[in-house]
């Protein structure tokens, strides 16, 4: 992928890491079965330094389907833990095969050499990206809204704009489409013109289905449909896009960049928003990177979770907050998860999360992960 770079750790570091499982709140549909909980791994890096020690925090939490398997990133962060006085091997962890383990190695050594430098995580991040902007100080986010009949879901959605999101995303897709376009026709209706309005598929419609939705949905002034096809259809999405231009009805992907990539998913002209997953593209370096490539070529970047524990979202708000003027992102998931690995540094507050302002990730908020 545009922008990747080899991890590049000191021979001196040393890498450890312990698994850890946290159970969700409620059941998660995947097309690839249930998840009930988000098992994963904290990994720390320790570097020596002429005063005292320096050490970073990542998280690997691979989702099968969009990242490896657990076993895969297992085994793959077993190949270095430990182990100190050999050069770090380029390709380690490896981003197309085990994006989780990268993502979580990544994440502590950019967090080590943030810490050092008394940087901010995402101010380390927009230099290394060559980013002629300072990162935000706050994030917008969007709030998700269940897929309940259309009263239940235009109440939720009040709910959360009362609470002061400004951008909302639904669930489409598993109901028939006429039962989705009154769901979606109570929320506008319920919280009126000014409140921007996400509707996600996750690849449920065939191209003809797609096409129906669409029509239906562009009298709802949407900002975007989001995977109304199957990841693999970059020709049908794009076809999707110039049939939806002349409704107003924007396309965005996610799973697709999982499948195919960010820079296939620009070459076919296949979105006009791209949602975005460290996690899932192998570390904030990339998922900056690939941002940045969405940006140039005219879509825009949105970042996301895999339903991640603390490290990570923290992570990726970092990551947002690098993208100049990013659009609402989807990082309030933290209350997905029914347990969390430590108190959330960036709780979220009139549709906005706050970026920490100390070193690193998170100053010394974190500090008891590392010495774990």
């Amino acid at each position: 992928m545009t922008g990747d770079r080899p991890l590049g750790g000191d021979p001196t570091d040393t890498m450890r890491h312990r698994p850890f499982a946290l159970d969700l709140t409620r059941p998660l549909g995947t097309a690839h079965g249930e998840v009930r909980s988000r098992d994963g791994f904290l990994i720390t890096v320790e570097r020596e330094s002429d005063d005292s020690p320096v050490s970073g925090v990542g998280e690997a939490t691979p989702l099968p389907g969009w990242t490896e398997s657990y076993e895969a990133c297992a085994a793959a962060l077993d190949e270095r833990a430990g182990s100190d006085g050999t050069e770090w091997p380029p390709d380690f962890p490896d981003a197309e095969a085990t994006p989780a383990a990268r993502h979580g190695v990544s994440l502590a050594l950019v967090d080590l050499a943030a810490r050092d430098s008394g940087e901010r995580l995402a101010d380390r991040l927009a230099a290394e990206a060559a980013v002629d902007s300072t990162p935000a100080d706050a994030v917008p986010v969007n709030a998700t809204v269940g897929d309940g009949e259309p009263a239940e879901t235009a109440a939720e959605a009040e709910r959360a704009v009362d609470e002061g999101f400004d951008c909302l995303k639904l669930k489409v897709g598993v109901r028939e489409v006429d039962a989705d376009v009154e769901r979606v026709r109570a929320v506008r209706e319920a919280v009126g013109d000014e409140i921007a309005i996400r509707v996600d598929a996750n690849g449920a419609w065939d191209r003809e289905t797609a096409r129906s939705a669409l029509d239906a949905l562009a009298a709802f002034d949407l900002a975007y449909v989001e995977q109304p096809l199957p990841a693999d259809e970059l020709d049908g999405l794009a076809a999707l896009r110039g049939i939806s231009g002349g409704s107003g009805v924007p396309i965005a992907v996610d799973e697709s960049v999982a499948v195919r990539g960010i820079d296939a998913v620009l070459a076919a002209n296949a979105a006009d928003a791209t949602v975005l997953k460290p996690m899932a593209l192998g570390g904030p370096d990339r998922a900056l990177a690939a941002a940045l490539r969405a940006r140039s070529a005219g879509v825009d970047p949105v970042v996301t979770t895999t339903i991640d524990a603390v490290v990570a979202r923290t992570a990726a708000v970092h990551v947002a907050a690098a993208i100049p003027d990013v659009s609402p992102c989807g990082l309030a998931t933290g209350s997905l998860l029914d347990e969390d690995l430590a108190p959330d540094p960036c709780p979220v507050a009139d549709g906005r999360m706050e970026v920490p302002s100390g070193p690193g990730l998170t100053g010394d908020a974190f500090d008891e992960l590392r010495r774990s």
